[in-house]
């Protein structure tokens, strides 16, 4: 197993969407690099993302970042949806250097590369997010996702 942290805008949607990916065996709603070790309410430079535990035999990096490129807009900066601010930035991180070389290799291989604002970074810290927010969309099923519903389901 090997672990990814994905940030796409507002994390429930894009948990949601992860867990349903083939080779995805655990996902957690989180921050990730932000300045702090907690997380008050301020985030203090954090985006909000999804710990994605995943077989890489079944779905790569690469793939996993074609499908994490169907749910967002990544040419938008701070934004995803009516979501707007740095905390809703989009990006890769992991403390695997292959993961981010892979996950640049699939940006520069785009036609679009020069456009795409997705950051590409070493984990430097991550935080839980709250149980509340975990699995948010299974349980408050009508909250606001910029991800389309039927897209969330594809995979399943």
């Amino acid at each position: 197993m090997e672990t990814i942290y994905l940030a796409g805008g507002c994390l429930w949607g894009v948990q949601a969407f992860l867990k349903t990916l083939p080779g995805v065996v655990e996902t957690e709603a989180g921050r990730v690099n932000g300045s702090t070790n907690t997380v008050d309410g301020a985030y203090d430079g954090y985006a909000e993302c999804v710990k994605t535990v995943f077989q890489p035999e079944v779905s790569d990096v690469e793939q996993l970042m074609s499908y994490f490129f169907e749910i967002i807009d990544p040419y938008s900066i701070n934004q995803q949806g009516d979501d707007v601010g740095p905390k809703y930035r989009t990006g890769v991180y992991s403390e695997n250097k292959q993961h981010l070389e892979a996950a640049q290799a699939f940006i520069n291989n785009r036609t679009d590369h020069a456009e795409i604002a997705v950051e590409v970074l070493p984990l430097s810290n991550y935080v839980r997010s709250a149980e509340i927010h975990q699995d948010r969309l299974d349980k408050f099923q009508d909250d606001y996702c910029h991800i389309p519903r039927k897209l969330m389901d594809k995979y399943k």
